[in-house]
């Protein structure tokens, strides 16, 4: 989910539809046919409910997110947060500051689940963090280090410096979190897994 400038626009993802008004965005669960009506009601209404005690807790640790207005059923009512994605204004500094929230979010035991850099939206300076729609508690080092993969993975298919941002996240991840340190170690072995499996005839 992108939350930028834009109004009365309606985005189709895999798991819902974001209605983006002129003063909030609306995040709602869209129905799976393949599942038992009722089971799908109770799953959508749960995973709507811990997206939004996610939100305000990521907020609690010092983390830039939408405010939540209201949860409503499958449908999620947010903030609307004017400002660029992360993707297309991405500088080290930035990177760096991004690093920082990260870092934040795994010390409080929280991991995003897809960690993207449009999944983060730069306005008035700040680095909001949005779409938590696949967020969960977990403290151990590989959903951590499967966390930062991901951001790493973006890097190095969308910018051409992805080195250097990558070290300025370091950075940042280890100003703001103890553990970085074991985390982008198990984040090297995650890539190594990747590339053997690809090698491997």
């Amino acid at each position: 989910m992108a939350v930028s400038e834009g109004q009365g626009i309606a985005r189709q993802g895999a798991e819902a539809i974001v209605d983006l008004l002129p003063d909030k965005v609306i995040k709602t669960r869209v129905p799976k046919s393949y599942r038992v009506k009722e089971l799908d009601e109770r799953l959508r209404r749960e995973r709507t409910r811990a997206e939004a005690k996610i939100l305000s807790e990521a907020r609690r640790l010092g983390i830039p997110t939408p405010v939540v207005y209201d949860v409503r059923d499958a449908a999620l009512e947010m903030e609307l947060i004017r400002g660029e994605p992360l993707k297309n204004v991405l500088s080290p500094d930035l990177s760096r500051k991004a690093g920082i929230l990260v870092g934040r979010l795994h010390q409080g035991g929280l991991i995003h689940g897809d960690l993207t850099t449009s999944n983060m939206i730069v306005s008035d300076g700040r680095i909001y963090m949005i779409d938590f729609g696949l967020s969960f508690w977990d403290g151990t080092l590989e959903a951590r280090g499967v966390d930062v993969h991901v951001y790493y993975q973006t890097l190095v298919s969308s910018h051409e410096n992805h080195e250097e941002l990558m070290e300025a996240f370091a950075e940042g991840y280890h100003s703001s979190f103890p553990g970085a340190a074991e985390v982008l170690r198990r984040v090297r072995e995650i890539e190594y897994r990747g590339r053997y499996k690809t090698e491997t005839p």
